[in-house]
């Protein structure tokens, strides 16, 4: 791997790290201006502004946190740089979802609202994204077989348990289940993502590194300049807390935004999940433009397998201390896009070749997806 070890100073920090300023002070600017800024006055200029700027800002945040990320892989290693970056951006996901459930929401498909829009987003748009891109420039692209296979394993047991299973079962009322299920679904989400974790970094570490072809040059970060682990792991995290902060006042424009439209509902948090998981996404798109498709591997089937392992445990664990009824179980529409994405991504990593008309599929059914927002 290509990289340089630069010093650290104070102007450099500061100059290096001028998205993280940005996003701290716009933290400021929209928590003191209050509803005013987030179209609370009715402006819709007013909102359409503070809408632009917040994107803007946060798509700036992103950047950086994906160099960070880089930054960590060619220290530590494949995959723990990318393992870092889907456990930082999913991580701060849940304590968002933890925290809106705490604070006495009062909605019973939250949880499973969100593990949802998170999947369709990642293995459909994320996905697709980035296998039509990586095809259009490279036409055929190579991956860790073995790896892709072990993401899904994990991950279509983990998603039919929690969003499949209570369906169909008659304990718990339409979508729910009793204790004892829930409970059970509780421990095989944590057990099995943590043996996966424990394969993933240690025994089976191969099985999710880039195989390179002969005659491949393909560097997977390119030329960087690194500072310590420890810098970039506190800068990593720092310039993700102003996303999650941002990306709630960003609901409150949204929301206004859908009441002056008409919008459906969903499309708020359709848009706030895409704005969380932007960094992932760029560092995705990025891997598969510079031809190392095992990375993107990682970011996207990483990020699901972690919301489905995370949340699902975390959800059931508050419901089951505050007494708050929750719905996991999907409806017939989700059920038959969660299993149409299923099987598409299974037949797509059947070989260890991809090409753009693999993304080109993933793409209709985000569309799909999308399109079923408003109906």
């Amino acid at each position: 791997m290509n990289s340089k070890t630069a010093k650290i100073s104070l102007p450099g920090i500061i100059k290096s790290e001028m998205a993280l300023w940005v996003g701290i002070l716009a933290v400021v600017v929209f928590s003191l201006g209050g509803i005013a800024l987030l179209g609370g006055n009715g402006s819709a200029a007013v909102a359409a502004g503070s809408f632009a700027a917040m994107f803007a800002v946060m798509l700036w945040l992103s950047f950086g946190v994906v160099h960070h990320a880089e930054c960590l892989a060619v220290k530590l290693g494949e995959p723990y740089g990318t393992l870092i970056l889907t456990l930082a951006v999913i991580s701060i996901e849940v304590v968002m979802i933890c925290a809106l459930m705490l604070n006495g929401s009062g909605n019973p498909t939250l949880a499973r609202d969100t593990m949802f829009s998170v999947l369709m987003i990642v293995l459909n748009g994320m996905l697709g994204i980035t296998l039509l891109l990586g095809g259009l420039r490279h036409h055929q692209q190579i991956f860790n077989l073995e790896g892709a296979r072990s993401y899904l394993t994990v991950l279509s047991c983990l998603a039919f348990l929690a969003l499949v299973l209570p369906t169909f079962s008659r304990t718990g009322g339409v979508g729910s289940a009793s204790p004892l299920v829930f409970g059970f679904v509780a421990l095989a989400s944590i057990g099995l993502y943590a043996i996966f974790l424990f394969l993933q970094s240690t025994r089976h570490r191969d099985f999710f590194e880039h195989k390179a072809e002969e005659g491949d040059s393909a560097s997977e970060h390119g030329h960087l300049k690194t500072h310590s682990t420890a810098y970039h792991a506190i800068f990593l995290v720092l310039s993700l807390l102003p996303i999650v902060l941002l990306s709630k006042k960003i609901a409150v424009v949204l929301e206004f935004g859908i009441s002056a439209l008409q919008a459906p509902q969903a499309l708020a948090g359709f848009v706030v999940a895409l704005l969380v998981l932007a960094p992932e996404g760029l560092a995705a798109c990025k891997a598969a433009l510079q031809n190392t498709l095992q990375r993107t591997v990682n970011i996207v089937l990483g990020s699901a397998l972690a919301t489905i392992g995370l949340t699902v445990p975390a959800a059931l664990g508050i419901s089951a201390l505050t007494g708050q009824h929750i719905i996991l179980g999907l409806g017939p529409v989700e059920l038959v896009l969660l299993f149409a994405t299923f099987l598409s991504s299974v037949l797509v990593f059947a070989g260890n070749r991809t090409n753009m008309l693999a993304g080109a599929v993933h793409l209709v059914l985000f569309a799909a997806y999308a399109v079923l927002i408003f109906d």
